[in-house]
């Protein structure tokens, strides 16, 4: 009996034909793709912040950029996730709304070190300073590598208002009178300075939102 012919848009036909099987895959997984990213583009708790949450003043906003360039983002997360066990350890979980002004996002996903989402205000701005200069002096077990040309590197000449205008471009909220009075907030201060008020901020002001979803939703 004669082998009978695939039709033109069967299973067989594509999985005979690997130019086929290719596109088909890449439209399959592309629209499944937009399936999910495009309703959070549109959804109130992925582009509105939550209550309290700010944009940086100019100082965080400097320590943050430290933060990502000494490479702090490559040991420690922030994204304290839906489990009891994480929420015990360091906290309500996180919301989408609290990084609606992330641009990029450094939830992360490696903990070399532990988690920072929520380290704001759990101590003081001199535990912080030593910890950087000399990270075993606080925690004997500590991998963490010492930073202490943190200390006497300026940021007084840093072109912060540059960064805010271009941020204000894709959406977050600087005012005018922010962005003129920036330079001001840098004057006589450190890259240690930069980097502390930065840490000292994470998660503080989206904590009381969080910790109200955790009592109103459970913990997974």
């Amino acid at each position: 009996m004669a082998q009978e012919k695939p039709k033109l848009f069967s299973h067989k036909t594509i999985e005979l034909n690997v130019g086929w099987l290719i596109v088909c895959s890449v439209l399959v997984i592309s629209f499944a793709g937009l399936a999910q990213i495009v309703p959070l583009f549109f959804q109130h708790s992925t582009t509105v912040p939550v209550e309290g949450v700010e944009p940086y003043d100019s100082l965080r906003l400097v320590g943050r950029d430290i933060y990502i360039r000494e490479g702090c983002v490559g040991c420690h997360s922030q994204q304290v996730r839906m489990l009891s066990s994480e929420v015990q350890r360091y906290g309500p979980y996180s919301l989408a709304g609290e990084g609606v002004y992330e641009h990029p996002f450094l939830w992360g996903s490696k903990r070399t070190g532990p988690d920072l989402a929520r380290v704001g205000q759990r101590y003081s701005d001199d535990w912080h300073r030593v910890h950087l200069r000399d990270p075993r002096a606080v925690v004997k077990e500590s991998n963490m590598p010492a930073y202490p040309w943190l200390q006497h590197n300026s940021v007084e000449n840093v072109d912060v208002q540059a960064k805010m205008r271009a941020l204000r471009r894709i959406g977050v909220p600087y005012t005018d009178e922010q962005i003129d009075a920036a330079p001001e907030a840098l004057k006589g201060k450190t890259e240690e300075d930069a980097i502390v008020a930065y840490l000292q901020g994470l998660g503080v002001a989206g904590r009381e939102a969080a910790a109200r979803a955790v009592m109103e939703g459970g913990v997974q």
